[in-house]
Order: C-alpha cells, then structure tokens, then sequence
C-alpha cells in the first residue's frame, strides 16, 4: 500500500481556492507520466486536495543526475499539439505556483511566450510595486521582439513541465522524481533555464546526459535569459521588486542580443 502526501486548499491552493487548482495539478503529472517522465503518482484528487505517492529523500546523485537529462528530454519529445496546449483532456485553468496559466494556443512560439507566458503578469507585478515604469518599458520592448519571431526556430512545441525549479525535483533512492507541473506544450529550452534560474543541483550532469538523448540546438546557452523572462515575471508579480529588477535585466540582455 503506498504511502500517502496530501495536500489541501489551506496553504496550497489561490487565495479564496479554484476548483480546478488540485485537477490541473493532477492532469499536468499523468500527462507527463504518460511521456516516460519520473513524476509524483496521483493516488487521488478533488476540488479540495491531491492525494499523491510520499516519497523518500536522498542526496542529489551524478548517475541520479545524467539519468534525470535522459528522461527530461524524452518527455519533452513526446511534444505537445501547440504551443500553450494544455495537457490531454484537461479544459479546465491551468496554473503555475498560485497564479492562473494560460492555456491559448498558438502555432508561433515567440507569440505564445510574449502574450500568454511574459505579458499577463507585468501589471501585477507593477501594481505590486515590484516593476518601475522604465523596466517595465522594456520587457514589453523584448516581449515584441519576440512576439515578432525573431527567436523563433524549428523546434516542435514539446511537453515541458513549466515550473522546473529545483524544489519541485526531488532527488530519491530510486533517482529524480518531479513534482508541482505548471505543464503545456513549450519550448524544451524553458525548462532548462528555469533548473539554471534557481540553482538545481547537479545540473551540469543534467545538461549531459540531457545532450546525449536530445542533443540541444547550438547557441542554447545564448538563450538562457530569454526563456527565464517567464518564471521571472511570474515572481515579480507577486514575490518582491528584486524579481523586478532581475527580470528587467534579462529583457535588456534579450533586446542587446538582437541589437
């Protein structure tokens, strides 16, 4: 019998909770289940909670780590129809950490990412007081870049998790387990700038085994800053003007790349 992690609404869920919150959480982890993908199992959901396997923990482990860079890429493969494609069978709100998540889909990557990933979370994060006025300017500037496709390439949408930062991979006895997805079809380069945006652990041996099932297109180190835009403004709306002053910078290193 597996043991079991329950999560409720109190502390894990939106302000005044959404009863698709625990439904999009669980929708995320079978859509990247069914991909291959090493993910926390759904023992049971409601609009109230998400009942999920309790898993023990370990040391990050380098073979833990290349293993995880194989997986991660196989996942991504299994694709997505579009780009912000929920995940199969879900119409319901999609969400990253607290906030509400777009599901619109869109053909062009650098459309999606502009108006549906970076865009709707600048007034919040203004009307925080997290983002000025001038920096604010600027990522709109990017965001048009991109929205133009100047960043655009051949990559198919991919099935990406969306809210890969290291506290959602947990490192196991039995290797990497992920946890808490945000998951649409994306660009399989945004995930692995989110691992890079907030320190994962072992992530050069990630990136490894990574290339070695899934080599990445030339010039993806290049493009860290840009794909970080999202999980950026996502945290300056809502976690203090020092995500603000980050998120700004890496807008301007965006617009200096294409200068």
């Amino acid at each position: 019998m597996s043991r079991v992690f329950r999560k409720t609404l109190r502390g894990s869920g939106p302000p005044g909770g959404h009863p698709d919150f625990f439904a999009a959480e669980a929708a995320g982890l079978r859509w990247l289940a069914d991909a291959g993908a090493p993910v926390a199992k759904v023992l049971a959901v409601s609009e109230d909670a998400i009942e999920l396997e309790k898993l023990d923990t370990t040391r990050p482990d380098p073979e833990a780590a290349l293993a995880f860079g194989g997986a991660l890429a196989r996942m991504h493969d299994a694709g997505a129809p579009r780009f912000g494609s929920p995940p199969t069978g879900f119409d319901g709100q999609l969400f990253i950490g607290r906030r509400p998540l777009s599901s619109v889909e869109y053909d062009s990557w650098g459309e999606f990412y502009a108006r549906e990933r970076v865009e709707p979370y600048l007034r919040p994060a203004r009307d925080a007081g997290n983002l000025t006025a001038a920096d604010s300017d600027a990522v709109r500037a990017a965001c048009e870049l991109i929205a133009s496709g100047a960043f655009d390439d051949d990559e198919p949408a991919a099935r990406i998790h969306g809210d890969l930062w290291n506290g959602n991979v947990l490192w196991t006895p039995s290797g990497v387990v992920l946890i808490d997805p945000a998951a649409h079809g994306g660009h399989r380069e945004t995930d692995l700038a989110m691992l890079a945006l907030f320190g994962c652990s072992l992530l050069d041996e990630i990136v490894v085994g990574y290339q070695k099932t899934h080599p990445l297109v030339p010039g993806w180190e290049d493009r860290v800053e840009l794909h970080q835009l999202h999980p950026l403004a996502v945290h300056a709306a809502g976690h203090g003007p020092g995500y603000g002053t980050a998120l700004s910078r890496a807008a301007r290193a965006v617009l200096g790349a294409h200068a």
